[in-house]
């Protein structure tokens, strides 16, 4: 049995622990045709608002845009040169049908590519459905800003981005260059 005073030792870090952990601004950007005409409603941003929100984040943007390369370079090369953003999430445009160009979009502005984090979450993925090989998704850096391709179901979208939601603080904060632990 634990004494009061480790119990309160134990409660005493958790709290230090939420006090000092980071309050990450998402802006979270839409990708698909028919959303953006309003034929179909969006269900992958709000889903990925709820999670990023049941984390304690901030969702400082969002935004809908059909399947056009040009649209949706200038608005992640947009979003990530303001600096409001220390992650923009895209939603859509990853598969293989011939007007999904997320990843190319996104490779054109981003100045390095996160592999690891694109290989994490198909490695996640692949244990939940043999279609995760489909996945042409990237995420990368521009500036201080790390934009990552998520896929285009709302089940898709929260799953992929649960697998790299431990990882985002310390990312946020060796992008900042603060003390990351190094």
């Amino acid at each position: 049995m634990k004494s009061v005073a480790g119990n309160a030792w134990i409660t005493l870090c958790r709290l230090r622990r939420i006090w000092i952990s980071m309050t990450l601004r998402f802006s979270i950007l839409t990708v698909s045709d028919r959303s953006s005409r309003g034929e179909r409603p969006d269900a992958s941003g709000p889903a990925l608002v709820e999670l990023v929100q049941s984390q304690g984040w901030q969702i400082v943007k969002q935004d809908i845009v059909p399947d056009e390369k040009n649209a949706i370079q200038a608005i992640l090369q947009a979003w990530a040169d303001s600096g409001e953003a220390d992650v923009v999430l895209t939603t859509g445009g990853t598969g293989f049908a011939p007007r999904d160009i997320t990843p190319e979009a996104t490779r054109a502005i981003v100045e390095r590519l996160t592999p690891g984090l694109d290989e994490a979450m198909r490695a996640a993925s692949l244990k939940v459905t043999p279609h995760a090989m489909l996945s042409r998704a990237v995420s990368g850096i521009r500036k201080y800003t790390l934009i990552v391709n998520l896929p285009g179901s709302p089940k898709g979208a929260t799953e992929n981005l649960q697998v790299i939601l431990p990882a985002l603080e310390h990312a946020v904060k060796l992008l900042k260059e603060e003390n990351a632990g190094h």
